[in-house]
């Protein structure tokens, strides 16, 4: 490829050399530069990767891309103002523009955005629509899942997996564009068809995040300027402020009458193995969900979902149907077991996020609520306590078990564990082995229990002594069954 095709639609000023250079790849990290690629010098919140140039002219890089000087005996240089605004329109040029051959969908938020992905995908493919997802799980095409470092990858990551997604017949892709992806112009270079704002609440505020709540809801706001319709929790306390704000045409969803599309009448459902929402949708249509997602805040996500799929043809049946088998890896995901009880995996892996997982079960009334957890290895002492404390006061009966140990003995941690729950009345028993552990609430769930594995959602490993090994609770329990 030549260089100058890489250049369209960017500001920059050639230093050095010439736009004819022929190129092979493109990199943003020195360490995997080749000979004829072009290094672009990002700069992050604690690496500058202009100290890497020279390094990767060394390696035979053919160009640099740069926003600082540098005096670099390099065949072509190129100056921009903000060499990761330039990546991401490079790396789209690079796989040859793919999100102008999908339907593309954004979503910010504080909360529900991997939920409200998973509910757009399931829609969406139930009216035939093929739609891979890019975010907290990674990228998901089909039964394929590509690990990724960020909620919201680097632009290189996003348009290189939409090319894949196109490869592998996809006809719609979405992404959660998360604050940090908004600000770094990760998710640059791409005229979104819709974008979805959730919610907004206090997260990620210091350090290498955002320094104020405004900086941080200012980051979120991008995303209205880069979409074609967009689509707002109406009673999000923010709303007014972010759709003053909005350059594109925007639409409500809500609990309130007037919305856009808005729910009436929301009630909690459970069957054997499905806990879930039904309410009525109403504005443009009128009509009956019953999502299987479980907790009434999710009635938010399912409206978000049916505001966004109705634009892209799916109808009615089709909702329907993808809200009932919407599930997400790792957030209170059911695994059929029985019908007389519900066996869940959820991540909650601190005190905060097991207090609501566990709230929220509480609501549907179990005969048992059954909380299966560990905690991980060096780390604060504190959350162990506060995590046994919650369980023994939420759960009816706590299983007590390893999580990612990491260099600490797993009998140290379920001691500390037992503080908390000392503070409380709750039941417990100590399984150490995981599967074991599993087996265990498998075996002794009674007829109307909700039991919960809690702690490593769709994490895939077992961490011990530095070692990361296969572990899949989805696989155990398939195992455990195949003992019976």
């Amino acid at each position: 490829m030549i260089l100058s095709e890489l250049l369209k639609g960017i500001d920059f000023t050639l230093l050095k050399g010439s736009e004819n250079t022929e190129i092979n790849e493109l990199v943003y990290d020195s360490r995997k530069v080749g000979k004829g690629d072009v290094f672009v010098c990002l700069k992050g919140y604690n690496v500058d990767a202009h100290k890497f140039a020279a390094s990767a002219v060394e390696k035979g890089a053919a160009a640099v891309v740069l926003s600082d000087p540098l005096d670099l005996d390099c065949e072509t240089v190129i100056k921009v103002d903000d060499t990761r605004a330039a990546l991401a329109v490079l790396s789209a040029n690079f796989f040859g523009n793919p999100s102008k051959e999908l339907i593309s969908i954004a979503i910010t938020g504080t909360k529900g955005k991997t939920t409200t992905a998973a509910m757009i995908k399931f829609i969406l493919e139930e009216a035939g629509i093929k739609t891979g997802t890019i975010g907290t799980l990674g990228v998901v095409i089909g039964d394929n899942t590509y690990k990724t470092n960020n909620t919201t990858p680097e632009s290189y990551e996003i348009q290189q997996a939409l090319r894949k997604m196109i490869d592998e017949g996809c006809k719609a892709f979405v992404i959660e564009a998360s604050s940090i992806g908004l600000k770094w112009h990760r998710t640059d270079a791409i005229d979104y068809d819709y974008g979805v704002f959730t919610n907004f609440s206090n997260d990620h505020i210091g350090g290498a995040e955002h320094a104020t709540m405004e900086e941080y809801l200012e980051c979120k706001k991008l995303l209205f300027k880069q979409c074609k319709l967009g689509f707002i929790n109406r009673e999000t306390h923010v709303f007014d402020e972010v759709v003053k704000d909005a350059e594109c045409k925007m639409e409500t969803f809500g609990l309130t009458e007037g919305c856009d599309v808005w729910a009436s009448n929301g009630e909690l459902t459970r069957r054997p193995g499905f806990l879930g929402v039904s309410f009525d949708v109403n504005g443009y249509d009128h009509y009956k969900v019953n999502a299987g997602v479980a907790g009434k805040f999710n009635i938010y996500n399912a409206l978000a979902a049916i505001s966004v799929c109705r634009h892209c043809g799916a109808d009615r049946d089709a909702i329907c149907r993808g809200l009932e088998k919407a599930k997400v890896k790792g957030r209170v995901e059911p695994v059929p077991v029985s019908d007389d009880f519900t066996l869940l995996i959820d991540y909650a892996h601190n005190a905060l996020s097991m207090e609501n997982v566990l709230t929220t079960l509480r609501k549907y009334e179990p005969n048992r609520l059954i909380t299966m957890f560990g905690a991980g290895g060096n780390r604060p002492k504190v959350r162990r306590f506060e995590m046994g404390e919650t369980s023994g006061k939420l759960s009816d009966l706590s299983v007590i078990t390893e999580d990612n140990s990491r260099f600490e003995d797993v009998m140290d941690i379920i001691e500390d564990i037992k503080v908390g729950l000392a503070k409380t009345d709750g039941k417990y028993v100590v399984i150490p082995n995981r599967k074991d552990a599993i087996r265990y609430c498998i075996k002794n769930a009674q007829k109307g229990d909700i039991v919960v594995l809690a702690g490593k959602g769709h994490e895939d490993y077992q961490e011990i002594k530095g070692v990361k090994y296969h572990m899949d609770e989805r696989e155990l329990i398939a195992e455990i069954l195949a003992e019976k």
